[in-house]
């Protein structure tokens, strides 16, 4: 007879509100002690969850967790994950909480219900459901998230990757890279030859197009935190001097306001350090070798009085050089003699020239840039003026400290500097995969006035005879990139979903 009454309990949900709250009780309270009626229960539960009294629905689903035993446990992690959907704060909040209720239970089996959702599910519920993965993951304790659970995890994301918009690319390298089995170097490893098969090194790169520019970008910029001394920036340093670097001016990008040469420059400078044996060294040390003396001008002719013979004088473009100088110290560690054996006299004297006018007009500014902050503390280099001053200042110091070490005789690779951008490194727990990967190219950083993140505004040196044509300089925030994340990877072949983001 407890069978019959189960029955008319569970009929209930086609009852008036009173039965149906009664039911959204007592449904989930004898689940277990009748296993034959086990699909109808889930059944007029999931009624419920749907029911047009939110305050139905939100009783229903607070009871759901009841429901996830044994095989029953994955399809109710499929319910809830389909549940994310919900616009009701209250009710989210209630989906949210039962799925890391049931996720205790049974991680894998929770996971098997998110994943399948991510997979074939509706736009909604997959994009709700790799949120909630990349939010809620690292709040579960250890005992959950076991080696096995995160085997499974990395497992079922490789088949997500397959076809992803650039956004959830981010969002699953966030999830992945917050893995305590992948913060081992070989897990490091792994996750950067997942970004390189994402990045797809192997195609011919477009410069014409935006997307295949963005997609770049947006895998490289993943890849950036993954490199130390064991785990090298080889793959990607190859592919930016081989078919980047010669592209450099025809870069197109579909972010408005970003300086992209500058921003792969940048990318460019921070793999360099961590760049292990390279295939074809010297012919990739002469195209960075090449793209930098587009940016070390010679110095005007100067007529017989003295005088400029008319020409103006050539502006200077810190920031590139920064960049493209730090990454030819880098990799001219490799091939010491590339200077003095692999170049003829001529364009030695050529490049001593370049490097000789261009510490000339940097000692100038330097003295400028000193001079403008000088006595200056606290507050007033808060300003944004004088924070664009202190970032140039920085710059001008990196190129001028590089710039003696190439005038030794023969050229020398042993300075260390740090990159004008890079923030200052907190020495805390947090950082301590940091410290443990420096090398001899990253000294420990002062810490130092430096900008915001959003600093922008362009800094116009003071006029004199070399500053007044140094051009302007722009501080561009790394990262200023993530504004423009409105585009999808392109075209994933056949397998595209067909969703842009």
């Amino acid at each position: 007879q407890h069978k019959d009454a189960y029955q008319v309990i569970l009929d209930g949900v086609k009852g008036g509100a009173k039965e149906k709250r009664l039911a959204a009780q007592f449904i989930p309270k004898f689940f277990k002690h009748f296993p034959e009626l086990a699909d109808s229960a889930i059944n007029a539960q999931l009624d419920l969850c749907e029911d047009e009294d939110v305050s139905i629905r939100r009783q229903a689903i607070k009871e759901l967790p009841q429901f996830a035993t044994g095989d029953n446990l994955p399809r109710v992690a499929d319910i809830l994950t389909q549940l994310l959907q919900s616009d009701d704060s209250a009710e989210f909040n209630l989906v949210n909480n039962a799925l890391l209720s049931i996720f205790k239970m049974d991680a894998k089996g929770t996971l098997g219900g998110l994943f399948s959702q991510i997979l074939q599910g509706e736009d909604i519920v997959r994009e709700r459901a790799i949120k909630f993965l990349s939010t809620k993951l690292k709040t579960l304790p250890e005992e959950v998230m076991t080696k096995e659970v995160e085997e499974f995890i990395l497992t079922e994301s490789k088949k997500v990757l397959e076809d992803v918009t650039g956004e959830e690319f981010v969002l699953f390298m966030k999830i992945l890279s917050g893995l305590k089995s992948l913060q081992t170097v070989s897990g490091r490893q792994q996750l950067v030859e997942l970004v390189a098969e994402q990045a797809d090194l192997e195609q011919t790169f477009n410069p014409s197009d935006p997307d295949c520019v963005d997609r770049l970008l947006q895998c490289t910029r993943q890849a950036v935190p993954l490199f130390s001394k064991n785990v090298h920036s080889t793959k990607f340093v190859t592919y930016f001097c081989e078919h980047v670097l010669p592209n450099l001016s025809s870069l197109t990008t579909p972010v408005e306001g970003l300086d992209i040469q500058l921003e792969v420059l940048k990318l460019l400078a921070e793999m360099s350090s961590f760049c292990g044996d390279m295939e074809k060294l010297e012919s990739n040390l002469k195209k960075l070798f090449d793209k930098l003396l587009e940016y070390m001008p010679l110095p005007p002719e100067e007529a017989e009085n003295g005088e400029n013979a008319g020409s103006e004088e050539p502006k200077l473009q810190f920031s590139y050089v920064e960049c493209l100088l730090y990454s030819f110290h880098q990799l001219g560690r490799k091939l010491p003699d590339f200077l003095t054996a692999k170049l003829n006299a001529e364009k030695l004297k050529d490049f001593k020239i370049r490097l000789q006018y261009f510490a000339r007009g940097l000692q100038v500014y330097i003295r400028q840039l000193r001079l403008a902050l000088q006595g200056k503390t606290g507050e007033a280099l808060k300003t944004e003026e004088n924070k664009i001053k202190v970032v140039a200042l920085k710059i001008t110091n990196n190129i001028n400290v590089l710039i003696k070490d190439l005038f030794h005789i023969p050229p020398s690779y042993k300075s260390t500097v740090t990159l004008s951008w890079k923030p200052v490194q907190k020495a805390d727990a947090s950082q301590k995969r940091a410290s443990e990967d420096t090398t001899s190219s990253s000294p420990p950083k002062k810490p130092s006035a430096g900008p915001k993140r959003d600093a922008r505004q362009i800094y116009n040196p003071p006029s004199g005879k070399y500053s007044s044509n140094l051009g302007s300089f722009s501080y561009e925030q790394r990262g200023g990139f993530r504004g423009g994340r409105g585009r999808g990877w392109g075209g994933r072949g056949n397998r595209s979903r067909g969703r842009i983001y």
